[in-house]
């Protein structure tokens, strides 16, 4: 898939080869499903501050790749910059290899010898499993899962389903229930531009983070992009992951983000046509500003 050009400076070429994942230490994150139980501070999760009781929250958005081959992130899957971010198309790339891009983009925002930067690429099928992922959750028949150190419990990546991970300082004093509605924000502005009404739910019962397509006459409640995300010394990573035209039974191994009674959904099954993590992408950048406050 070609880099999109966006107005601002060039971005160098480099080589970023594949390295062991460092040791980390534990920093304040957002769980994104079914966190515990409603309080306050940095480890919230949006849909369980205090205050919030609405089913739905008011935001609601109505409706009006070339695999890279890498020990990292190669260089011809650089993207472009804006004014503030530098956005990284990577293409098809290992879900631990890409975890340690992460790390090393996140140490590099710390130290302030790096930008802010979005990584967009897809993964290889894999399960990766939240610190709150319970044993009945896992797939059953002892396929491998990769444990991680975000919020939230087990979930899928693969093919088709466009990963976006923000690796972004946020302003002090640091908000991460806001960091996370606006990530959710862009995710559900780019359902909306393709046609598809999604909503955050917000019921403190519930506690479900991500991004939704509500019951209709099609089906009940599913989930179309799922969030997790960590953040240390106010520096974020990880983040969205949304589906696009997955093979969506991928999710019948495992109880997606610990949630019993809900299904998962992708742009291409809403849509009724297949709608290609190409066609997404640049949707996706062209809203990197919702991002920001």
């Amino acid at each position: 898939m070609p880099a999109r050009s966006v107005p601002a400076r060039s971005v160098p070429a480099r080589s970023m080869p594949a390295r062991s994942m460092p040791a980390r230490t534990t920093m304040p994150k957002v769980p994104p499903d079914n966190a515990p139980g409603p309080t306050t501070g940095p480890d919230v999760p949006p849909h369980t501050r205090p205050g919030t009781v609405a089913d739905v929250s008011p935001t609601k958005y109505r409706v009006g790749g070339r695999k890279a081959r890498l020990g990292g992130v190669t260089d011809t899957a650089l993207g472009a910059t804006t004014d503030r971010l530098e956005i990284v198309r990577a293409g098809l790339v290992d879900y631990e290899t890409a975890w340690a891009e992460q790390v090393r983009r996140q140490t590099a925002r710390i130290e302030g010898t790096g930008p802010d930067t979005l990584l967009l690429l897809e993964h290889p099928s894999v399960y990766t499993a939240g610190k709150r992922t319970e044993p009945l959750d896992r797939p059953t028949d002892g396929t491998p899962v990769v444990d991680v150190d975000r919020g939230g419990k087990i979930t899928w990546h693969g093919p088709g389903q466009l990963v976006g991970y923000p690796i972004i300082k946020l302003a002090d004093p640091v908000d991460v229930i806001a960091y996370v509605n606006r990530v959710e924000d862009l995710v559900m502005a780019v359902c909306a531009e393709l046609g598809v009404e999604t909503t955050r739910i917000t019921h403190r019962k519930d506690m479900r983070g991500g991004v939704w397509v509500l019951a209709d006459d099609r089906g009940p409640t599913r989930k179309i992009a799922a969030l997790g995300i960590r953040v240390s010394r106010g520096v974020t990573e990880h983040g969205f992951a949304l589906n696009c035209n997955p093979d969506l039974t991928a999710y019948d191994r495992i109880v997606p983000c610990g949630i019993r009674d809900a299904g998962t959904t992708s742009l291409s099954r809403e849509l009724g046509r297949d709608v290609t993590v190409a066609e997404v992408l640049p949707l996706v950048e062209a809203r990197v500003s919702l991002l920001y406050p």
